[in-house]
């Protein structure tokens, strides 16, 4: 819809001065106005370039034209687009300036015109994304701080082979420290690879997963065999919620790249899928640039953790006012002379209670707090916020 039949800079004033109530949101104040969000977020920007007077009346012809680019430059676009046909034209820049330092380069639209001109971009279709979550990365403040794994969608090579290929990178530098195509799934030949990544680059403080296996369970905690063995390293395991993948949205974008680069079409056999997933890591550690780390490549950024990779996992120490137990081969423990049913990827480890109140006590794995034990009944309570909000209330009650 048009502006409202006024004196548009006064609209355009009257919308900037409105946009400084953070009671709006952006829907509700470019409804207001009867304008699109697209032109309420251009003249926000234009306001912050140059205050009041960049919402006056612009001329509509264009300040370049692409045919005034000269050719040496044109061609070095096109080379580079043909060297890297998944890149658009920010990255290609960021490339370029790197490798030709002292050049001087259109803009990016005017980039984007000249591979146009030259068949070199493919229509996408536009698609509806979820707002993406900055919650769950915010803490990665250093390299190692949080590792993002998943399992990229598998494929079959051209032989028919099946491939799952097992991604691993680091949450703030986006270092790609393991992209292997793995036999299967399970919990052996994923551990085979954590630990060779845990051997050459240290250990981080956080791994971050969705919650499908080998990763997560349904079981107490969530808890595989794998995470109890990161639980075990010191490593604290961390799930995005169910259905979220934009939580872990970085490593997501990182596996569409991997497809387009290495998977479109896939490679003859399984070997030389792997030879193009070691060259997709080297390019995108060491030669692509990302425009999320200011322009430059992970390996500016990641060092490798200090926390070595240790020759034998020590056994949790719990506080001395904690009951200590040994988890049965089947998954029990022994309770007050009665057995109680943990889980069986705890079998034949140490755990920690605390005793919360009169009934309960809380159970631990290391640090990680798994459930409440209810003593009089035997129930395991599966440990939420509610559960725990509970016990404390009752507590102070008493």
């Amino acid at each position: 819809m048009p502006w409202k039949d006024t004196d548009v800079l006064k609209e355009r004033t009257k919308f900037v001065v409105a946009s400084w109530d953070e009671s709006w949101t952006m829907t509700e104040l470019c409804r207001a106005f009867g304008i699109s969000r697209k032109t309420g977020y251009k003249l926000l920007k234009r306001y912050a370039e140059d205050g009041f007077e960049g919402l006056m009346d612009r001329p509509r012809a264009p300040r370049t034209r692409p045919n005034e680019t000269p050719a040496r430059v044109v061609e070095r676009l096109v080379a580079a687009r043909k060297a890297h046909p998944n890149w658009g034209p920010r990255k290609l820049l960021l490339w370029l300036e790197k490798k030709h330092p002292g050049a001087r380069w259109p803009a990016a639209s005017t980039v984007g015109d000249i591979l146009k001109r030259h068949d070199l971009v493919k229509p996408r279709k536009r698609r509806r994304r979820a707002t993406p979550a900055t919650k769950p990365l915010a803490h990665a403040l250093g390299p190692n701080d949080v590792w993002c794994a998943d399992f990229k969608g598998w494929f079959r090579t051209g032989d028919g082979h099946r491939c799952d290929p097992l991604t691993v990178m680091d949450g703030y530098s986006r270092y790609l420290l393991t992209c292997r195509a793995v036999p299967h799934l399970g919990v052996g030949p994923t551990q085979r690879w954590f630990e060779r990544a845990f051997r050459e680059y240290g250990l981080p403080r956080s791994i971050r997963t969705d919650n499908g296996s080998p990763f997560a369970s349904t079981g107490l905690g969530g808890l595989t065999r794998l995470s109890v063995w990161w639980i075990k390293l010191g490593i604290t395991p961390e799930r995005i919620e169910p259905g979220k993948p934009q939580q872990n949205g970085r490593h997501e974008r990182m596996h569409l790249t991997l497809k387009q680069e290495t998977a479109m079409p896939p490679r003859r056999s399984l070997l030389a899928q792997q030879r193009a997933f070691n060259a997709f890591c080297g390019e995108y550690n060491d030669d692509r640039p990302h425009e999320a780390i200011g322009g430059r490549v992970p390996r500016e950024l990641y060092t490798p953790s200090p926390r070595e990779y240790p020759r034998r996992i020590p056994e949790p120490e719990y506080p001395g006012h904690f009951e200590v137990r040994a988890v049965r081969h089947d998954g029990y423990l022994k309770w007050k002379g009665k057995y109680v049913f943990l889980a069986e990827t705890l079998k034949r480890q140490r755990v920690g209670l605390e005793q919360v109140d009169e009934r309960r006590w809380r159970i631990c794995f290391y640090d990680v707090e798994l459930a409440l034990l209810d003593s009089p009944t035997r129930k395991v309570l599966r440990y939420t916020r509610r559960v725990e909000e509970r016990s404390s209330a009752e507590n102070n009650d008493g």
